[in-house]
């Protein structure tokens, strides 16, 4: 796969969670997995993911989530819905309740990744789910 053609991943910590250490271990496992990554870092606002998908024109959202921010990855959502971004991919992971997982899933995560995950099972779910950013252009992203 070519630069060009590497799927996008943009991952970043929301909110007030200033636990890293998890954020920094996927974006290594994503870059040896030949994706392109974008790190925001800890401390980053909805708005603030939104404007950076946009601008670095991502086809996937990772949030880290240590803390009870859910209220904020719900708010990441309906930014990018309003911006006619639904077909942008948003995982999650972290340490979150398995009840607040299905929570976020019925909101629209597409996936949420606790502590224990591994890798494969990570960069699985992406390539598996996520179509290039050329071909989101059709209308044909499975990312849901």
């Amino acid at each position: 796969m070519g630069k060009s053609q590497a799927i996008k991943v943009l991952i970043s910590v929301i909110g007030l969670d200033g636990h890293s250490t998890g954020a920094e271990v996927v974006c290594r496992i994503l870059m040896d997995a030949g994706m392109e990554v974008v790190y925001l870092g800890i401390y980053q606002t909805p708005e603030m993911i939104v404007r950076a998908a946009i601008q670095e024109d991502v086809d996937v959202i990772g949030i880290s989530s240590h803390a009870s921010n859910y209220g904020q990855i719900e708010e990441l959502l309906e930014l990018l819905k309003r911006n006619n971004m639904e077909d942008v991919c948003v995982i999650c992971g972290g340490t979150i309740p398995r009840h607040q997982m299905q929570e976020l899933k019925k909101k629209g995560i597409s996936e949420v990744f606790p502590p224990q995950s591994t890798s494969e099972s990570i960069v699985g779910f992406i390539v598996s789910n996520v179509k290039r950013a050329g071909d989101r252009a059709s209308g044909s992203c499975s990312c849901s």
